[in-house]
């Protein structure tokens, strides 16, 4: 199918499945269209009835024809003015469903790819914008031109309908003059669109690198690629700005021989009955209807219209988001295969060869020391990282395949959007049925965030996540991910602003949530509660119980015996009614002056999370070392919170 013929079909099956979808304002739309054309309809005969009677001395009758005329326009303005909020409930629904194509389509892009689609930009800020404005003009135009049109020659019909002969023809051949223009201009308009995305990306790549341009030395050459571009889209406007000019043509036939016609004819048409105001009234016709449709048509959609056609099929092409298979055989089992990753194809590689089994309705948990690879394996089976080497399978389909809503990852830094409790908990729903109450109570009972709701005001409460703890956060991260229909859920130290019976609380709910259960341990305890224990430590990995690898895992047993070693009573701190703990909580020093130890998380007494030690002056190295995990005095800081971690902490 040849790109004119697919944007024309585009352009046609979104017009009328979108007028489809709101039926109420595509009729209440037609009605006030109607009303608008009314005085198209009546200006003909009243110049027709006005000059006849003026021409017989007929005065009070030729005043109420120009009454009436007067009458008829103020209506007309009234219907113009009603057709704009039906517009609007059209409109603007068919905006908000272009957005969520085009993130939904950058985003997934961004998955797959591994970079960010920056030519979605230009599609979300330039070209949405251009299609939501085109398009609300686009239907007054289309509305009003065959309203206005059927006016006129209902009016010719009745007023005089031999002059149909003289203005129907022009008008139609003016219509497929101008068809044959915009087929032809749709290509010429999907270059300039294309131009314009280039540019775009171009743009953003450019602001990114601009640093490493510089240091390279290679600004000339960069701005003569940016020059190329911006010289081919100037072409491309060129050839649109030509093929506009051609439009005056179709224009002069369909609106301007008509009245040359009527001109020419009106001996004749008087010989052989017509009245002036007959003839007059055929010329109001073609003046103030046919010609100004015709013109207003012509340049609307021939400008408008065809940007519209053109943009609207570019954003739909670039908009496809591929169907995602749902996982076949073998339920929810996860399965790697030699899986090999790094993050660069020079790096030494985060995982190597690893193979694993996790069957549906496993609870395993993830150990080992920071930065070993932890966090980048979650990323994997989330399907959010791709293998350099090896295969990740959920239920037998790639991981990266698999559609969204099956596996939920929730990460350290808990995300919550602005808007109502309820919103945030069920946004991971999809398109099942939001929960009722009862399922909601359930819920938050089970992962232990009835507490803060209540404090909040209920489900229905605004949410305003800068007032909000990480910990808090966290809670309610965890509850949408317990509401979600995902089969696999993976929580990346997603409890460690909870403190230890908090923490127990939300994994024991989502081990007995149906599906599997994959947690990278923030405190040994998780390890404790898995059934199984998957050890990374750099060099190999080890799976079995907790009991099992302290018999025959060294590195396991070593790293528990960082966590139960006897020495100093760890310091304790207080959790509020919900389980989390202050975001920064200091303890006591030494009154040497040297910075105190900050702690996360209350203490169990057996196993909990050690006092973080601070060992250089300003707490974090300067530069990554290949030692920094096996040295306790070093410190680095994790994420936006800056939290430190030593080789005692297990996150990744």
């Amino acid at each position: 199918m040849t790109f004119r013929r697919r944007t024309r079909l585009t352009g046609t099956r979104v017009l009328v499945t979108t007028l489809r979808r709101h039926p109420r304002e595509a009729a209440l739309l037609g009605m006030w269209s109607v009303v608008e054309a009314a005085p198209v309809l009546l200006f003909g005969r009243s110049v027709a009835g006005a000059t006849d009677a003026f021409l017989a001395h007929r005065m009070a009758t030729g005043l109420a024809w120009l009454a009436a005329m007067a009458v008829t326009a103020a209506v007309g303005a009234v219907g113009s003015a009603g057709t704009y909020r039906p517009l609007a409930g059209i409109v603007e629904p068919f905006r908000d469903a272009l957005v969520r194509r085009v993130v939904g389509s950058a985003v997934n892009e961004a998955v797959r790819t591994g970079r960010p689609g920056e030519a979605a930009v230009a599609r979300l800020t330039q070209h949405v914008e251009i299609v939501r404005d085109t398009f609300s003009g686009v239907l007054l135009l289309v509305s009003g031109f065959v309203f206005t049109l059927a006016s006129a020659l209902a009016g010719l019909t009745a007023l005089m309908p031999v002059t149909l002969l003289l203005v129907v023809p022009p008008v139609a051949v003016g219509l497929g003059l101008f068809l044959g223009i915009v087929s032809r201009a749709m290509t010429r308009q999907r270059e300039l669109i294309l131009a314009e995305e280039r540019i775009a990306a171009s743009a953003t790549g450019l602001a990114a690198g601009l640093r490493d341009i510089t240091a390279c030395g290679t600004e000339d050459a960069r701005a003569a690629e940016v020059g190329r571009l911006i010289d081919a889209q100037a072409a491309a406007a060129r050839s649109v700005a030509r093929l506009a000019a051609a439009r005056t043509i179709a224009l002069a036939v369909g609106g301007r021989l008509p009245l040359l016609a009527i001109v020419a004819a009106a001996p004749w048409l008087l010989r052989h009955g017509a009245t002036p105001g007959a003839v007059l009234g055929a010329l109001t016709y073609v003046l103030q209807g046919l010609a100004p449709a015709l013109h207003t048509a012509v340049r609307g959609l021939g400008g408008s219209g065809l940007r519209l056609a053109v943009t609207l099929a570019r954003l739909i092409e670039a908009g496809e988001v591929p169907a995602v298979p749902r996982p076949t055989g073998g339920g929810g089992d996860l399965r790697l295969s030699g899986v090999t990753f790094a993050y660069g194809p020079d790096a030494e590689p985060v995982i190597d060869d690893l193979s694993l089994s996790v069957p549906d309705g496993d609870h395993l948990a993830i150990v080992g020391p920071s930065g070993i690879g932890k966090s980048t394996l979650a990323l994997l089976v989330a399907g959010l990282l791709r293998p350099a080497r090896g295969t990740v399978l959920l239920g037998g389909t790639p991981a990266p395949e698999v559609a969204p809503e099956y596996r939920a990852l929730i990460p350290q830094e808990a995300y919550v959007f602005g808007g109502t409790l309820r919103d945030n908990l069920c946004y991971l729903r999809g398109d099942i049925e939001a929960p009722g109450g009862d399922e909601l109570d359930a819920a938050a009972d089970a992962v232990g965030l009835t507490a803060l709701a209540e404090r909040l005001g209920g489900y229905d409460a605004e949410v305003d996540p800068a007032a909000l703890s990480a910990g808090e956060r966290q809670l309610i991260a965890l509850t949408r991910a317990y509401l979600s229909p995902a089969r696999l859920v993976l929580l990346d130290e997603a409890t460690c602003h909870l403190d230890a019976t908090a923490e127990e609380r939300a994994e024991a709910a989502f081990a007995a949530r149906p599906g599997s259960l994959i947690v990278i341990a923030h405190r040994m305890t998780s390890a404790r509660r898995a059934r199984r224990v998957l050890m990374l430590d750099g060099t190999r990995a080890w799976l079995g119980g907790h009991e099992d690898l302290l018999v025959r895992c060294e590195p396991y047993r070593a790293l528990h015996g960082h966590w139960a070693a006897d020495g100093p009573a760890p310091v304790r701190v207080a959790a509020d009614a919900d389980g989390v703990v202050p975001e920064r909580v200091a303890a006591e020093t030494d009154g040497v002056g040297s910075k105190p130890a900050r702690v996360v998380g209350e203490t169990d007494g057996v196993g909990s999370e050690p006092a973080r030690v601070v060992g250089d002056t300003d707490g974090v190295d300067p530069v990554a070392r290949p030692y920094l995990a096996d040295d306790a005095r070093h410190v680095v800081p994790d994420g936006a919170d800056r939290q430190e971690e030593v080789v005692r902490d297990l996150s990744g």
